[in-house]
């Protein structure tokens, strides 16, 4: 199991129905929006880092109002 915290930039306005929108999808573990640089984060999971690159490009990166994203994998050293 791989997990990753994706960092995301939303338009002005869009952070709450971003996290609300993402927070539903099948394998994230929880999605918060928040102040900073970033504007929602969200702590996601899958079975190897492959299907967790296609859930972000293929689910999360589509969903409206988001402007950028910055995948950051969790590692246990």
């Amino acid at each position: 199991m791989v997990q990753a915290y994706i960092l995301i930039q939303t338009e002005v306005g869009k952070a709450s129905t971003v996290a609300e929108t993402i927070g539903k999808l099948p394998g994230v573990i929880q999605a918060e929006d928040v102040t900073g640089p970033y504007d929602v984060i969200v702590r996601a999971q899958a079975d190897t880092v492959d299907d967790l690159g296609r859930m972000v490009v293929a689910k999360v990166q589509g969903v409206d109002g988001i402007t950028r994203t910055l995948t950051c994998p969790v590692v246990h050293l």
